[in-house]
Protein backbone atom coordinates (compact mmCIF):
# COMPACT_ATOMS: atom_id res chain seq x y z
CA UNK A 1 0.00 0.00 0.00
CA UNK A 2 0.76 3.95 -0.01
CA UNK A 3 2.62 3.54 3.29
CA UNK A 4 4.96 0.42 1.71
CA UNK A 5 5.61 2.72 -0.67
CA UNK A 6 6.56 5.48 1.64
CA UNK A 7 8.71 3.13 3.39
CA UNK A 8 10.92 2.30 0.71
CA UNK A 9 11.25 5.20 -0.49
CA UNK A 10 12.53 7.04 2.72
CA UNK A 11 14.35 3.65 3.13
CA UNK A 12 16.09 4.26 -0.43
CA UNK A 13 16.89 7.95 0.17
CA UNK A 14 18.46 7.53 3.53
CA UNK A 15 15.45 9.13 5.19
CA UNK A 16 13.16 9.11 8.26
CA UNK A 17 9.65 7.83 7.02
CA UNK A 18 8.06 10.80 8.48
CA UNK A 19 9.71 13.32 6.42
CA UNK A 20 8.98 12.02 2.92
CA UNK A 21 5.48 11.90 0.88
CA UNK A 22 4.74 10.97 -2.39
CA UNK A 23 3.40 13.48 -5.33
CA UNK A 24 2.64 13.17 -8.71
CA UNK A 25 6.15 14.45 -9.54
CA UNK A 26 9.12 16.38 -9.15
CA UNK A 27 7.55 19.71 -10.67
CA UNK A 28 4.26 19.40 -7.88
CA UNK A 29 6.70 19.02 -4.97
CA UNK A 30 8.97 21.87 -6.17
CA UNK A 31 5.43 23.98 -7.08
CA UNK A 32 3.87 23.88 -3.18
CA UNK A 33 7.17 24.58 -1.69
CA UNK A 34 7.90 27.37 -3.77
CA UNK A 35 4.26 29.00 -3.55
CA UNK A 36 4.04 27.81 0.29
CA UNK A 37 7.31 29.26 2.12
CA UNK A 38 6.31 31.22 4.82
CA UNK A 39 8.23 34.44 6.02
CA UNK A 40 9.49 35.91 2.59
CA UNK A 41 9.01 40.07 3.06
CA UNK A 42 8.76 42.61 0.19
CA UNK A 43 12.36 43.09 -0.50
CA UNK A 44 13.56 39.42 0.65
CA UNK A 45 16.53 38.07 -1.72
CA UNK A 46 15.51 34.25 -3.46
CA UNK A 47 18.39 33.00 -5.50
CA UNK A 48 17.82 30.66 -8.96
CA UNK A 49 20.27 29.96 -11.47
CA UNK A 50 20.25 29.64 -15.59
CA UNK A 51 20.54 26.02 -15.14
CA UNK A 52 17.32 25.50 -12.88
CA UNK A 53 14.57 23.72 -14.44
CA UNK A 54 12.08 26.76 -16.41
CA UNK A 55 9.60 25.99 -14.93
CA UNK A 56 10.59 25.87 -11.32
CA UNK A 57 12.37 29.72 -12.08
CA UNK A 58 8.96 30.71 -13.95
CA UNK A 59 7.60 30.06 -10.06
CA UNK A 60 10.82 31.56 -8.16
CA UNK A 61 10.48 34.55 -10.50
CA UNK A 62 6.76 34.69 -9.04
CA UNK A 63 7.67 35.33 -5.76
CA UNK A 64 9.25 38.97 -7.29
CA UNK A 65 5.65 39.60 -8.80
CA UNK A 66 3.24 38.02 -6.57
CA UNK A 67 5.50 38.60 -3.10
CA UNK A 68 7.44 41.42 -3.50
CA UNK A 69 10.97 39.33 -3.27
CA UNK A 70 14.25 40.88 -4.93
CA UNK A 71 14.98 38.15 -7.38
CA UNK A 72 18.60 36.95 -8.10
CA UNK A 73 19.40 34.96 -11.04
CA UNK A 74 23.06 33.38 -11.59
CA UNK A 75 24.79 32.64 -14.95
CA UNK A 76 26.71 29.05 -15.15
CA UNK A 77 28.58 28.33 -17.97
CA UNK A 78 28.17 25.85 -20.46
CA UNK A 79 30.99 23.85 -19.08
CA UNK A 80 31.82 23.86 -15.84
CA UNK A 81 33.91 22.24 -13.26
CA UNK A 82 33.31 21.65 -9.44
CA UNK A 83 35.31 24.46 -8.21
CA UNK A 84 34.10 27.06 -10.73
CA UNK A 85 30.60 25.86 -9.58
CA UNK A 86 31.14 26.00 -5.68
CA UNK A 87 32.75 29.48 -6.64
CA UNK A 88 30.09 31.24 -8.58
CA UNK A 89 27.91 30.17 -5.75
CA UNK A 90 30.03 32.04 -3.07
CA UNK A 91 30.52 35.28 -5.24
CA UNK A 92 26.34 35.25 -5.39
CA UNK A 93 25.96 35.22 -1.53
CA UNK A 94 29.04 37.38 -1.12
CA UNK A 95 27.64 39.96 -3.42
CA UNK A 96 23.56 39.46 -2.22
CA UNK A 97 23.47 39.20 1.78
CA UNK A 98 20.05 38.03 3.44
CA UNK A 99 19.12 35.75 0.74
CA UNK A 100 16.25 34.51 2.36
CA UNK A 101 16.07 31.54 -0.32
CA UNK A 102 17.25 29.72 -2.86
CA UNK A 103 16.52 26.89 -5.71
CA UNK A 104 19.93 24.96 -6.66
CA UNK A 105 19.62 22.01 -8.87
CA UNK A 106 21.21 18.87 -7.94
CA UNK A 107 21.84 17.54 -11.88
CA UNK A 108 20.56 19.74 -14.68
CA UNK A 109 17.58 18.90 -16.81
CA UNK A 110 19.23 20.36 -19.89
CA UNK A 111 22.71 18.87 -20.06
CA UNK A 112 23.43 16.80 -17.17
CA UNK A 113 25.90 19.28 -15.22
CA UNK A 114 26.71 18.49 -11.22
CA UNK A 115 26.30 20.93 -9.32
CA UNK A 116 28.36 20.80 -6.06
CA UNK A 117 25.11 20.41 -3.93
CA UNK A 118 26.94 19.32 -0.59
CA UNK A 119 29.61 21.97 -0.30
CA UNK A 120 27.00 25.20 -1.69
CA UNK A 121 24.34 23.87 1.27
CA UNK A 122 26.42 24.33 3.64
CA UNK A 123 27.43 27.70 3.21
CA UNK A 124 23.74 28.48 2.79
CA UNK A 125 22.94 27.31 5.77
CA UNK A 126 25.54 28.86 7.14
CA UNK A 127 24.27 31.99 6.33
CA UNK A 128 20.79 31.70 7.04
CA UNK A 129 19.87 30.76 3.57
CA UNK A 130 16.98 28.01 3.21
CA UNK A 131 17.62 25.71 0.42
CA UNK A 132 15.28 23.88 -1.69
CA UNK A 133 16.75 21.08 -3.66
CA UNK A 134 15.48 20.25 -7.32
CA UNK A 135 16.64 16.62 -7.58
CA UNK A 136 14.41 15.35 -10.52
CA UNK A 137 16.97 14.04 -12.55
CA UNK A 138 19.60 13.03 -10.19
CA UNK A 139 18.37 10.15 -8.14
CA UNK A 140 19.01 6.79 -10.02
CA UNK A 141 21.71 9.18 -11.86
CA UNK A 142 23.93 9.38 -9.34
CA UNK A 143 24.62 6.58 -6.19
CA UNK A 144 23.55 9.50 -3.17
CA UNK A 145 21.84 9.29 0.08
CA UNK A 146 19.36 12.85 0.71
CA UNK A 147 21.48 13.65 4.39
CA UNK A 148 24.76 13.66 1.75
CA UNK A 149 23.22 17.10 0.31
CA UNK A 150 22.30 18.62 3.35
CA UNK A 151 19.30 20.60 1.78
CA UNK A 152 15.73 21.40 3.43
CA UNK A 153 13.76 20.45 1.05
CA UNK A 154 13.81 18.07 -2.30
CA UNK A 155 11.70 17.20 -4.42
CA UNK A 156 12.32 13.77 -7.11
CA UNK A 157 10.98 12.03 -9.67
CA UNK A 158 10.64 8.03 -9.57
CA UNK A 159 9.49 8.06 -13.08
CA UNK A 160 12.43 8.75 -14.38
CA UNK A 161 15.67 7.37 -13.22
CA UNK A 162 13.79 5.04 -10.80
CA UNK A 163 12.02 3.43 -13.14
CA UNK A 164 8.35 3.73 -11.73
CA UNK A 165 5.37 4.98 -13.78
CA UNK A 166 4.73 8.05 -15.01
CA UNK A 167 2.59 10.19 -12.31
CA UNK A 168 4.60 9.35 -9.00
CA UNK A 169 7.39 11.25 -7.38
CA UNK A 170 8.54 12.80 -3.67
CA UNK A 171 8.67 15.25 -1.58
CA UNK A 172 12.05 15.29 1.24
CA UNK A 173 11.22 17.73 3.59
CA UNK A 174 14.22 17.92 6.65
CA UNK A 175 13.24 17.53 9.91
CA UNK A 176 12.42 20.77 11.50
CA UNK A 177 11.54 22.40 8.34
CA UNK A 178 8.16 21.74 8.11
CA UNK A 179 6.56 25.14 9.72
CA UNK A 180 8.13 27.16 7.19
CA UNK A 181 6.06 25.64 4.77
CA UNK A 182 2.26 26.86 4.79
CA UNK A 183 -0.32 23.65 4.59
CA UNK A 184 -0.97 23.61 1.04
CA UNK A 185 -4.34 25.69 0.32
CA UNK A 186 -7.62 24.20 1.82
CA UNK A 187 -5.62 20.91 4.69
CA UNK A 188 -5.23 21.94 8.12
CA UNK A 189 -2.50 20.74 10.69
CA UNK A 190 -3.94 22.14 13.44
CA UNK A 191 -4.59 18.75 15.45
CA UNK A 192 -1.53 16.68 13.41
CA UNK A 193 1.08 18.74 11.04
CA UNK A 194 2.36 16.27 8.84
CA UNK A 195 4.21 16.24 5.97
CA UNK A 196 1.23 15.34 4.25
CA UNK A 197 -1.02 18.51 4.98
CA UNK A 198 1.77 20.29 2.32
CA UNK A 199 0.51 18.38 -0.86
CA UNK A 200 -2.61 18.12 -2.23
CA UNK A 201 -2.81 14.66 -3.75
CA UNK A 202 -6.70 14.53 -5.25
CA UNK A 203 -7.77 11.70 -7.01
CA UNK A 204 -4.22 9.38 -7.41
CA UNK A 205 -3.75 6.50 -9.98
CA UNK A 206 -3.07 4.04 -7.17
CA UNK A 207 -2.09 1.29 -9.59
CA UNK A 208 1.20 3.54 -10.53
CA UNK A 209 1.90 3.91 -6.47
CA UNK A 210 2.02 0.06 -6.29
CA UNK A 211 4.73 -0.44 -8.69
CA UNK A 212 7.20 2.20 -6.99
CA UNK A 213 8.34 -0.69 -5.17
CA UNK A 214 9.06 -2.98 -7.08
CA UNK A 215 11.10 -0.35 -9.48
CA UNK A 216 12.77 0.21 -6.54
CA UNK A 217 13.56 -3.48 -5.96
CA UNK A 218 14.98 -3.08 -9.87
CA UNK A 219 16.73 -0.24 -9.22
CA UNK A 220 18.71 -1.80 -5.83
CA UNK A 221 18.92 -4.89 -7.67
CA UNK A 222 21.20 -3.43 -9.77
CA UNK A 223 22.92 -0.90 -7.68
CA UNK A 224 23.04 2.83 -7.30
CA UNK A 225 26.46 2.77 -7.79
CA UNK A 226 26.54 0.32 -10.62
CA UNK A 227 23.80 2.37 -12.75
CA UNK A 228 25.91 5.38 -12.26
CA UNK A 229 29.12 3.99 -13.54
CA UNK A 230 27.20 2.56 -15.90
CA UNK A 231 25.31 5.53 -17.62
CA UNK A 232 29.07 7.75 -17.43
CA UNK A 233 30.43 5.22 -19.35
CA UNK A 234 28.11 5.19 -22.24
CA UNK A 235 27.94 9.10 -21.96
CA UNK A 236 32.16 8.97 -21.70
CA UNK A 237 32.17 6.96 -25.25
CA UNK A 238 30.08 9.95 -26.82
CA UNK A 239 31.44 13.06 -25.09
CA UNK A 240 35.36 12.09 -24.96
CA UNK A 241 35.11 11.77 -28.99
CA UNK A 242 32.44 14.99 -29.91
CA UNK A 243 34.83 16.96 -28.24
CA UNK A 244 37.45 16.70 -30.36
CA UNK A 245 35.00 17.91 -33.03
CA UNK A 246 35.29 21.18 -34.31
CA UNK A 247 31.97 21.13 -35.62
CA UNK A 248 30.09 19.95 -32.28
CA UNK A 249 29.55 21.96 -29.24
CA UNK A 250 29.33 20.20 -25.98
CA UNK A 251 27.60 21.18 -23.00
CA UNK A 252 27.88 19.64 -19.38
CA UNK A 253 30.54 19.19 -16.86
CA UNK A 254 34.65 19.80 -17.71
CA UNK A 255 35.74 17.35 -14.73
CA UNK A 256 34.46 13.97 -14.17
CA UNK A 257 32.87 14.96 -10.93
CA UNK A 258 30.82 17.09 -12.75
CA UNK A 259 29.36 14.93 -14.91
CA UNK A 260 26.62 12.61 -14.90
CA UNK A 261 25.22 9.91 -17.46
CA UNK A 262 23.53 12.74 -19.35
CA UNK A 263 24.99 15.41 -21.81
CA UNK A 264 24.10 17.88 -24.79
CA UNK A 265 25.51 19.57 -27.47
CA UNK A 266 24.83 22.03 -30.41
CA UNK A 267 26.88 23.43 -33.33
CA UNK A 268 28.74 26.48 -32.97
CA UNK A 269 26.53 29.03 -33.60
CA UNK A 270 23.10 27.59 -33.48
CA UNK A 271 21.92 28.19 -29.71
CA UNK A 272 18.56 28.78 -30.96
CA UNK A 273 15.37 26.54 -30.13
CA UNK A 274 14.42 26.58 -34.05
CA UNK A 275 17.99 25.78 -34.25
CA UNK A 276 18.05 22.88 -31.58
CA UNK A 277 14.74 21.42 -32.75
CA UNK A 278 16.16 21.61 -36.44
CA UNK A 279 19.22 19.63 -35.11
CA UNK A 280 16.77 17.20 -33.14
CA UNK A 281 14.95 16.16 -35.87
CA UNK A 282 17.71 15.97 -38.61
CA UNK A 283 18.92 13.01 -36.40
CA UNK A 284 16.22 11.36 -35.60
CA UNK A 285 15.11 11.17 -39.27
CA UNK A 286 18.31 10.66 -41.37
CA UNK A 287 19.89 9.04 -38.18
CA UNK A 288 17.40 7.53 -36.80
CA UNK A 289 18.41 8.33 -33.07
CA UNK A 290 15.94 9.89 -30.68
CA UNK A 291 16.93 12.84 -28.88
CA UNK A 292 15.29 15.50 -26.85
CA UNK A 293 15.28 19.37 -27.20
CA UNK A 294 16.63 21.65 -24.24
CA UNK A 295 15.81 25.31 -23.59
CA UNK A 296 16.17 27.71 -21.19
CA UNK A 297 19.92 27.88 -20.30
CA UNK A 298 21.54 31.89 -20.61
CA UNK A 299 23.53 30.80 -23.90
CA UNK A 300 20.85 29.14 -25.43
CA UNK A 301 18.96 25.91 -26.28
CA UNK A 302 20.59 22.45 -26.98
CA UNK A 303 20.05 18.95 -27.96
CA UNK A 304 20.32 16.43 -24.95
CA UNK A 305 21.52 12.59 -25.04
CA UNK A 306 20.20 10.31 -22.86
CA UNK A 307 21.27 6.69 -22.66
CA UNK A 308 19.76 4.55 -20.41
CA UNK A 309 21.34 1.15 -18.69
CA UNK A 310 19.93 -0.99 -22.02
CA UNK A 311 21.71 0.89 -24.28
CA UNK A 312 24.61 -0.91 -26.16
CA UNK A 313 28.62 0.97 -26.77
CA UNK A 314 27.59 -0.10 -30.38
CA UNK A 315 24.28 2.07 -30.43
CA UNK A 316 26.31 4.61 -28.95
CA UNK A 317 28.51 4.53 -31.35
CA UNK A 318 25.95 5.09 -34.30
CA UNK A 319 25.67 8.34 -32.75
CA UNK A 320 29.45 9.40 -32.68
CA UNK A 321 29.19 8.36 -36.32
CA UNK A 322 26.20 10.85 -36.90
CA UNK A 323 27.88 13.48 -35.07
CA UNK A 324 30.78 12.89 -37.57
CA UNK A 325 28.13 13.29 -40.58
CA UNK A 326 26.94 16.30 -38.95
CA UNK A 327 29.95 17.97 -40.36
CA UNK A 328 28.93 17.84 -44.09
Amino acid sequence: DEADAIRRIAESLGAPEDVVVITRNATAACYNLIRQYRGLETGDRVLLADIDYPDFKTHMRWLGDGRGANVIEIEIPGRASQAQLLDLYMQAFDANPGIKLMLITHVSNQHGLVVPVTEIAAEARRRGIDIICDAAQSWGLLDFSIADLGVDWAAFNLHKWIGAPVGTGALYMRRGTLAKVSPYPGESDADEPTIATRVHSGTINFASRLAIEPALDFHEALGPANKEARLRYLRSLWTDAAQNMDHIEVLGGIDEASWTGIGSFRLPGKSTIADAKQLQLRLEDEFGIFTVVRKGLASGACVRITPQVFNSADEIGQLVDALRKLAG
